[in-house]
């Protein structure tokens, strides 16, 4: 079964630290690209990073130096280290994967598959 689970969500205050997990299954992980993209109630899905297939790295101004993205190939997970949160890092966060890089690892258009997302508040 093709599909992407993540795990690592919770609450934690201003100032701290989570770690999210993407297992993945089901397709060819080592040459997919990954990415995190993250939603608020009622927005739209923003993009968080994106790594490509032999590592390559994008960020979103907002997180960047704060939430390193990394992939283990051999166990097919992308991580994303959330260090000094905030309270606007209060959103659902997704992992996502695609095949073709056409639009950059930080549009949405360059991904085919989303996991469900895992809830991240935080509280000042």
């Amino acid at each position: 079964q093709v599909q992407l689970v993540e795990s690592g969500g919770g609450s934690v205050q201003s100032g701290g630290s989570l770690r999210l997990s993407c297992a993945a299954s089901g397709y060819d992980y080592n040459n997919a690209w990954m990415g995190w993209f993250r939603q608020a109630p009622g927005k739209e899905r923003v993009a968080v990073a994106g790594i490509g297939r032999y590592g390559s790295t994008a960020y979103v101004v907002v997180v960047k130096g704060r939430f390193p993205i990394s992939r283990d190939n051999a166990k097919n997970t992308l991580l994303l280290q959330m260090y000094s949160l905030k309270p606007e890092d209060t959103h659902i966060y997704c992992c996502t994967a695609g095949w073709k890089n056409i639009y950059g690892l930080l549009n949405p258009r360059s991904y085919n598959l989303w996991g469900q997302g895992t809830q991240v508040t935080v509280s000042s």
